[in-house]
């Protein structure tokens, strides 16, 4: 078998009759016969043709293409050395295989590691972390602030003008008198605590309305804030419309097995102490108190996803509390660690706005700032009207963030377990002209 011309692969067997020792190309079997030198000419070493500096053994490498040969390669090339340009660099040469464009570092340059996850809107498609639950849930209310601010404004005005309404011409002042009084008697305390519980209660119900009303319209918002869509208020007032009143029975059921566990857990030490032992009875009611409050947080960390799941997937209130449980499972102390925080962070905030505007009140108010502090100023339309436009403010960066919070948080799990991420990002990358507009609700159910 003959070599190929001007080729000679290191340690191949003589050909053609050559000597193992001789260097230099072989001589191919069909070429004409070259003629004899002149008598008295010096003999021509073949091994001349070749450049005396060769490549060190084990680098050499065939040409590209005929009659070029191939750059030097670099000093020290090899297995394991970045190629030319930097580490993770190609350049289809010495040092590093594949192509230019190919996946980067050759053999020995190191994996960069997966691509990272797409982010159309305030979160990446990938499991989160904790900051980057809290930081999409400040994004949805920075990037779409007319809608965020808009609803929560809305509902909170709305909200806070039936409170003060109530409070300055139905409730004022009801049972203030006798608590106050040192020489009230046992039946008149008991009245007036009884007027005072009614009246929280009717406040609180009207502030758990539009607490239900901000939940609803901005779990539309943020779940559109995920793929990168905006949506005015009328469009999310329309999604959530349906689901409205669901939500509401939702978080008054959750609300009355809040009531009941707590009930059920005093009333031994209360029935105790209503038979005379008064000391024992204490502590017993203390203790039930403790432990029903214990299964109160845990039943109500459960629960908590209940809220974005019957928004979103169009569920009952049954069903929305049962995938609130199954996407819990196995996760309690992080959901429960991650609402905390959430819920300590925007009432600190809330709080640095509202007491400010509670103290300007008392000040502005008859009574002054020690009539506040003693609880023995009246609740007059000045103060009401400054204190509440401080509620206001406080109500419009509490309400974004503890709903952002809860609608990520459900989004996360949901990846988490199921691979929401395919599909959101499926969604994300088909919203071209004529790509698929399916809301993420939709892609949820």
């Amino acid at each position: 078998m003959n070599d190929t011309p001007g080729w000679a692969s290191p340690g191949s067997a003589p050909s053609d009759g050559r000597e193992p020792g001789a260097s230099g190309p072989a001589e191919p079997a069909d070429r004409p016969a070259q003629p004899a030198d002149p008598p008295g000419a010096e003999p021509v070493d073949p091994g001349r043709k070749w450049s005396k500096e060769q490549p060190p053994p084990g680098q050499w490498s065939a040409p590209s293409g005929p009659g070029q040969a191939p750059p030097p390669p670099p000093p020290n090339a090899g297995w394991g050395t970045p190629p030319p340009g930097g580490p993770g660099g190609h350049g289809g040469g010495y040092g590093g295989y594949g192509p230019p464009g190919g996946y980067g570092g050759g053999w020995g340059g190191g994996w960069g590691g997966p691509p990272p996850a797409a982010k159309p809107g305030v979160i990446p498609l990938r499991p989160l972390g904790v900051g980057e639950i809290l930081d999409g849930a400040v994004s949805t209310m920075r990037t779409y602030w007319r809608t965020v601010l808009g609803i929560s404004l809305t509902v909170a005005v709305f909200t806070e003008i039936i409170v003060v309404l109530l409070q300055g011409l139905v409730l004022d002042d009801v049972g203030s008198e006798a608590l106050n009084d040192p020489d009230a008697t046992l039946s008149e305390l008991g009245d007036a605590m009884a007027d005072t519980t009614i009246n929280s209660g009717v406040i609180f119900l009207i502030s758990l309305i539009g607490t239900v009303l901000a939940t609803a319209l901005l779990t539309t918002v943020t779940s559109r804030a995920v793929l990168g869509r905006k949506v005015t208020i009328g469009e999310a007032w329309r999604d959530a419309r349906p689901q409205v009143l669901r939500l509401f029975g939702l978080i008054v059921l959750l609300l009355l097995i809040v009531a009941g566990i707590v009930t059920a857990g005093m009333a031994p030490g209360l029935v105790v102490a209503a038979t005379g032992a008064g000391g024992a009875g204490l502590a017993l009611t203390i203790l039930g108190f403790l432990a029903s409050g214990v299964v109160a947080v845990w039943l109500m960390v459960r629960f908590s996803l209940a809220s974005p799941a019957l928004m979103l997937e169009k569920q009952g209130i049954k069903k929305a509390m049962s995938r609130s449980t199954k996407l819990v499972r196995g996760s309690w102390w992080r959901v429960f660690g991650i609402q905390l925080l959430a819920t300590i962070i925007a009432n600190v905030v809330a709080s640095i706005i509202v007491i400010p505007f509670a103290f300007l009140a008392a000040a502005l108010s008859g009574d002054g700032v020690g009539g506040f502090i003693e609880g023995t100023g009246s609740l007059g339309w000045t103060f009401l009207i400054v204190s509440g436009i401080g509620s206001v403010i406080g109500s419009m960066i509490t309400f974004p963030i503890t709903a952002g919070v809860a609608v990520l948080l459900y989004i996360d799990q949901r990846i988490r377990r199921e691979a929401l991420d395919l599909d959101l990002a499926r969604a994300a990358g088909a919203q071209g002209p004529g790509g698929s507009r399916r809301q993420p609700g939709e892609l949820m159910r």
